[in-house]
């Protein structure tokens, strides 16, 4: 009886730690797919914002307001259309 009871709490041991491994495993899954969710959406964000700013910079060129230009702007190429007014 002595040697069972032995073998039963390295049976349990190896069962709890099978149970933790697959336990962190169903975590970190998880969590990528959070992740990914997240750099998702940021991006998608990041896109949204700008198309808005791109919005707002062709309604302000409609209505002839030249003012300064938005931090983004400096970072994407010049517009063509924009050197061809201020030149005429």
């Amino acid at each position: 009886m002595d040697g069972h009871d032995s073998e039963d709490p390295k049976q349990s041991t190896a069962d709890m730690t099978a149970f933790v491994q697959n336990l962190l495993q169903q975590m970190q899954s998880r969590f990528q797919t959070m992740s990914d969710s997240i750099v998702t959406k940021i991006d998608e964000m990041g896109t949204r914002i700008n198309d808005l700013e791109q919005s707002i910079n062709d309604l302000r060129a409609e209505m002839g307001v030249e003012g300064s230009p938005s931090p983004l702007a400096s970072k994407q190429k010049p517009n063509e259309d924009n050197r061809g007014e201020g030149s005429a």
